[in-house]
């Protein structure tokens, strides 16, 4: 007898046992075991984190990976064990809903060119907002900045269902990445280089470039707390997201505007660079930047074999949006105003 189950959920967790504690019982309740398995795997943990689960859920499948890979490293060596049509890829600090994984389900089924959705995001503390990670869908603007609708930058509008149809759009957060395990594969996994932060972008982009779709269905609300590995400010995650934007660019990008554009985005970088020492006297940003900038430069011989592995047809835009300007100079702050 078969017993897979179409829907595999899985929480990636690493010293999470009070998001376990606090979130997994939303997971329980509204996600349906006819239709979902629900598994936990760890990031070699050295909190009690699994044995609290094995005590109070003993039903819930557990996979132990062998490192900590870190986002991209972790899943990609859990979900080689896991067997369902779609993988959902839920971070552990998110609370759900009634029926959030059926709606993007039925929307998936609906076209099987949809590689990857999301549900809508809300701030767990402030309910009525959208949520930094992922909002109502995400974008990339000409110079790969990345932003949704309903948050630009750090701005986050309030959801008064402004956002509410099914759209599609370029990448879905990986807080609660819904994906086809098949184009999961194709399209070459996660990237483990980028370790974490960016790499759902640039596995949408990847999959975009294959030909497929990504959409956001926001009559699916999840409710994320946001920044429980690295929260905001943090110099590893600048240093991080730095990083895995360039490598994101130069793998992703077409040949004819490879050039320009990562030229471009050094000046746009080294500007951030010295905006974060002479106005903000963050000299910690400035050396995480400096320090993103020259693993780039590292990772490039790599990188060049990466991209030859990917298809870069003419189709494939960024948003002519430029982000920065819209922002910061004409101030516009919501994405409604873009």
């Amino acid at each position: 007898m078969n017993n897979q189950k179409k829907v595999a959920v899985v929480i990636l967790g690493w010293n999470g046992k009070k998001f376990l504690e606090d979130f997994l019982p939303s997971v329980i309740q509204h996600t349906s075991p006819e239709l979902c398995e629900i598994i936990v795997t760890d990031n070699c943990s050295t909190d009690d984190s699994i044995q609290f689960v094995k005590a109070k859920y003993p039903n819930i499948r557990i996979i132990q990976n062998a490192r900590n890979g870190g986002y991209a490293g972790g899943y990609n060596d859990a979900l080689k064990f896991v067997d369902a049509k779609y993988y959902v890829l839920l971070n552990q600090d998110i609370e759900v809903t009634e029926n959030w994984v059926e709606r993007v389900i039925e929307e998936m089924e609906r076209d099987e060119n949809i590689a990857a959705a999301q549900p809508k995001l809300r701030d767990y503390y402030k309910r009525d907002y959208f949520e930094y990670a992922g909002a109502s869908g995400g974008y990339l603007d000409r110079n790969s900045y990345a932003f949704c609708r309903g948050r630009i930058f750090n701005t986050l509008e309030k959801d008064e269902g402004q956002y509410d149809d099914v759209k599609e759009i370029f990448w879905a957060t990986g807080a609660c990445l819904f994906v086809r395990s098949d184009a999961y594969w194709k399209a070459g996994a996660l990237d483990e280089d980028f370790f974490a932060h960016q790499e759902e972008i640039d596995l949408c982009w990847r999959m975009k470039n294959m030909g497929y779709k990504i959409i956001v269905v926001p009559s699916s609300i999840i409710y994320h707390v946001g920044g429980g590995s690295l929260p905001q400010g943090n110099p590893r995650k600048t240093y991080l997201n730095f990083r895995n934007n360039l490598m994101m660019m130069f793998k992703n990008l077409s040949s004819s505007s490879l050039l320009f554009k990562m030229l471009w985005r050094f000046v746009l970088d080294g500007v951030a660079a010295c905006h974060s020492v002479f106005k903000n006297g963050n000299i910690n940003d400035f050396r995480a930047i400096l320090k993103a900038h020259f693993s780039f430069y590292v990772a490039i011989p790599s990188l060049i074999k990466k991209r030859r592995q990917i298809p870069h047809p003419s189709s494939v835009h960024l948003t002519d949006v430029n982000i920065l300007v819209q922002y910061f100079l004409k101030g516009k702050k919501k994405y409604s105003d873009l």
